[in-house]
């Protein structure tokens, strides 16, 4: 392998999760919006028989997030795993100041579980992070720029 090139995950709406993502939280176009892609090539290229979606890719720096939605087959779930099931993903994105971009993000209506999470000691000293969700209950986080070393 050279480099992870992008992750994605499959979303309800593709435009609520572009006003949260792109509007609210600032992540820039990679391409704008597709149309729908239903090609009968497109299922076994996916794995997903029957497969329709729709899709845009978003950057912050190096990485991009791609959002998927699919118009078909329809979802056999209603809600993203919870993060101890097997499958379940995050995005977590590096802040230099985590105290302000929790502020900035309350203000624009972002709910978060908790206060933000101190490590002081063992193999994840200097972490400070804390959780919240985007429109589809998937877990963001925003992490301090101080990595353990």
């Amino acid at each position: 392998m050279k480099a992870l090139h992008h992750v994605g995950f499959t979303v309800k709406d593709l435009d609520a999760s572009i006003r949260f993502y792109h509007d609210v939280l600032g992540l820039g176009f990679v391409n704008e919006p597709s149309p729908w892609f239903d090609g009968p090539e497109l299922g076994p290229a996916v794995g997903v028989p029957g497969a329709a979606l729709r899709q845009v890719s978003l950057a912050l720096g190096d990485t991009t997030l791609e959002l998927l939605e699919y118009k078909s087959p329809p979802s056999e779930t209603t809600k993203p795993l919870l993060s101890s099931s097997i499958g379940a993903s995050h995005v977590a994105f590096l802040v230099d100041d985590i105290v302000a971009a929790k502020a900035e993000l309350e203000a624009k209506g972002i709910e978060f579980f908790s206060e933000i999470n101190v490590v002081d000691e063992g193999v994840l000293a200097g972490w400070r992070w804390v959780y919240f969700s985007d429109p589809d209950g998937y877990r963001v986080v925003l992490q301090n720029a101080t990595w353990p070393t």
